[in-house]
């Protein structure tokens, strides 16, 4: 063992598959005294300690007490420049947009603004144990270089993209599509590849795109290998009426992205609360992936996303905070919520499968399963302490815990930001809880 290996000694749990695919007992691996072992930010082996802890010949050992080591979690949908006005009051979908988003975007405009809130963005993502996202900026592309700088400087694996709106939107924040494809086209060649940060083809959603920058966010998607599309659909019932009056050419709000060549591996559509069956079929078979929302759809009342339904026909779905329409940075949150949207249908969440949809299940939304999402050897060593003891609440409730599904169901209920005692990225400390 090498002098650059780094091991980390607790309870240990990871996903190895989809429990609605393969069955709960075969979806998850666990040690109750594990350890994880880490060089050059690559997960080396994660495994038993009585097995592992004779080979490590002197490498020091960070021990976690009465803690659960996990993947970091997964955001499939988050747009940074909302952390400010997260927690609005009184809106739905579309009022909420031009009540609070579009002024709040506004201040983008100014690299320093933008700077600001791209470092409090990713200490609170950090906070929550979340190391990849797949985030909005706004339609300035200094958003989208403040937000790239930030997580460069922390090698985080982190997607983003510039806001493409040129209509049906303020002025003030409106570009057009020649000057959208252009200062696309500049961020990609910037960024995208670089380290471990990927770009999106970020078209707000269709009611705020004219078909000619459609079809040139089409051509630019098509144009690079490896980038990514993230929009949002289907969400709220008067968008969707509103976008069949805008393309009442089209034969409903996902082919209108259809037509326009915006469907397909790593297009990720955020919401989905309100899809018929031909849809969902022309998702699977697209490879194209769906991020459920709960904090979001609840809050502004958009409805209950159907999971049964979308994976039923195969759609890849991730968890996605929304903020600021969500109403926490936590996927712990984000479960809790998720739990209860399924239960108003009758429906329930295994706490296995939670786990799947914040870490592999996210990765595999993202096309990034071969790289994050679990403690497979060779990926990257992102991962997150979670302390059993957070709160007096939960260490309570851990003391009558009789299995390892109770405790992780007690965990993603009564868990929070305070739950999360470190968070490492690439192998490196980036937030440990004062």
């Amino acid at each position: 063992m090498t002098s650059s290996l780094k091991a980390y000694r607790a309870a240990i749990l990871h996903s190895l598959a989809d429990p609605a695919e393969v069955g709960v007992e075969r979806s998850y691996e666990y040690f109750e005294d594990g350890v994880l072992l880490v060089e050059d930010g690559r997960i080396v082996e994660a495994g038993p300690a009585e097995r592992l802890l004779p080979k490590l010949n002197g490498v020091a050992v960070h021990e976690y007490r009465n803690a659960l080591i996990t993947p970091g979690f997964v955001d499939t949908h988050i747009h940074y420049p909302q952390t400010g006005m997260i927690a609005s009051y009184g809106e739905q979908l579309l009022d909420w947009l031009n009540t609070y988003t579009f002024p709040t975007e506004r201040q983008f405009a100014d690299p320093a603004k933008a700077a600001e809130v791209a470092e409090i963005f990713l200490k609170e993502l950090l906070r929550n144990g979340t190391t990849t996202a797949l985030v909005f900026g706004t339609v300035h592309k200094e958003s989208v270089d403040a937000f790239f700088a930030a997580a460069e400087k922390l090698d985080l694996r982190m997607i983003a993209g510039k806001v493409l709106m040129d209509r049906n939107a303020p002025d003030y924040l409106t570009d057009t599509p020649e000057s959208g494809y252009a200062d696309s086209k500049e961020l990609i060649e910037r960024w995208h590849g670089k380290g471990r940060l990927h770009y999106a083809v970020t078209p707000r959603f269709a009611p705020t795109s004219s078909p000619e920058q459609l079809e040139l966010a089409g051509r630019l998607f098509a144009e690079y290998p490896g980038l990514y599309m993230h929009t949002h659909l289907s969400e709220n019932r008067k968008e969707i009426d509103w976008v069949k009056e805008l393309f009442p050419e089209r034969q409903g709000y996902l082919d209108v992205y259809d037509h326009y060549r915006l469907i397909g591996p790593r297009a990720v559509f955020a919401h989905g609360v309100h899809l018929c069956d031909a849809e969902c079929r022309r998702l699977a078979e697209t490879g194209s992936a769906v991020a459920f929302c709960p904090t979001s759809n609840l809050f502004l009342g958009s409805g209950l996303f159907d999971l049964e339904k979308l994976e039923g026909h195969g759609v890849r779905v991730g968890l996605g905070t929304d903020v600021g329409a969500g109403t926490s940075f936590s996927q712990l949150q984000s479960l809790n919520e998720a739990y209860k949207v399924l239960q108003l249908q009758g429906k329930k969440l295994d706490p296995f499968k939670s786990l799947y949809l914040a870490t592999l299940g996210g990765a595999r939304a993202l096309y990034l399963d071969e790289r994050i999402g679990n403690f497979a050897a060779g990926k990257d060593a992102d991962f997150v302490v979670l302390d059993y003891q957070a709160t007096p609440l939960l260490a309570y409730r851990m003391q009558q815990a009789r299995s390892l599904a109770e405790r992780l169901f007690a965990l993603t209920i009564l868990g929070d930001d305070r739950a999360v005692l470190e968070t490492f990225a690439a192998g490196q400390s980036v937030h440990r809880r004062a």
